[in-house]
């Protein structure tokens, strides 16, 4: 049971240790790649885009509705 106890420990250290070991990688980046990283580039950037349009159009109905009420309750009343 002591034995299992000492090889536990340094079983963990040697997983531990081999997991930040990195060799040598000997790759590039394709023209793929830099195509499909433009393309996340823009669709994040028009996302972003179209929920700060959504966002600010709530607020300002919001906003117009609570301070101006809503105009054509008033015109078809009169």
């Amino acid at each position: 049971m002591k034995r299992c106890s000492r090889v536990i420990p340094i079983i963990i250290a040697i997983v531990a240790f081999s997991s930040f070991y990195v060799p040598e990688a000997y790759g590039y980046i394709d023209p793929g790649t830099g195509s499909y990283i433009l393309q996340m580039i823009i669709a994040i950037v028009v996302g972003a885009l179209f929920g700060i349009k959504i966002f600010f159009n709530k607020i300002k109905s919001f906003f117009t509705n609570l301070f101006f009420g809503n105009r054509e309750d008033e015109r078809v009343e009169k």
